[in-house]
């Protein structure tokens, strides 16, 4: 064919064709990668927040200090508990709150509920009966918190400093506030959730993926501890 008659033919339908889809194609890639740096800045970003407000004392003086429940045997708190129990005794001999409040349900086929576990242990280590209210129910965190909030108001009583695992504390503060209480954290230092370095990080990340959850979600994502703890 001559050069006259090529300029008077124009270019294949298939050249364009293959041109819209190599411009489609690298969109695609381009939002695909996008979406991926997104989601690790969330993640990460929430990551960084678990660990900083896990390293937050706040010892300001409360209403009353709030323990949140974890598992016990037949009235007999998990080490996990023990610490939480322990921590809250001491913020209450020194004068943070008046009162402890302890939070949470029981299983099935349990004796007693995390709360009442938690109140007899307490008096058990010198604190007044009367200085430990016990709210039994809450079988996860947001139900848990939810039930404080609501025994607290009826109470009278509207700050709380929260007392649960270090990485714990920023899930939990953030839900304690959502639910209408002045909350802020003093977490126990104790206990099989910060022992070592792969309990810090297997706690960061269980902490980071249930708190993007519950924003996502407004529903609660606990997961359990081991059989050990």
């Amino acid at each position: 064919m001559s050069t006259a008659a090529r300029r008077q033919n124009p270019a294949p339908p298939l050249r364009e064709e293959r041109s819209l889809g190599s411009s489609i194609a690298r969109w695609a890639r381009r939002l695909i990668v996008g979406v991926l740096l997104a989601a690790i800045l969330v993640v990460g970003g929430t990551a960084v927040r678990v660990w900083q407000v896990a390293r937050i004392d706040d010892r300001s003086p409360a209403d009353a200090i709030v323990v949140l429940g974890a598992a016990q045997y037949s009235g007999t708190p998990s080490s996990v508990f023990e610490a939480r129990l322990e921590q809250a005794r001491k913020l209450y001999e020194g004068g943070v709150a008046p009162s402890i409040v302890t939070v949470g349900g029981k299983q099935e086929g349990d004796l007693f509920t995390e709360a009442a576990a938690g109140k007899n242990f307490l008096v058990s280590r010198g604190v007044p009966a009367d200085a430990v209210v016990a709210v039994e129910e809450g079988s996860d965190t947001l139900l848990s918190v939810e039930a404080v909030s609501r025994e607290m108001g009826e109470l009278g009583l509207s700050s709380a400093v929260l007392v649960s695992d270090p990485w714990h504390s920023l899930r939990t503060r953030t839900m304690a506030r959502d639910s209408g209480l002045e909350a802020w954290t003093a977490p126990t230092r104790q206990g099989p959730a910060v022992f070592t370095r792969e309990s810090q990080f297997h706690g960061i990340a269980r902490e980071t993926g249930a708190l993007i959850w519950y924003q996502i979600t407004h529903y609660s994502a606990d997961f359990p501890y081991t059989a050990e703890q």
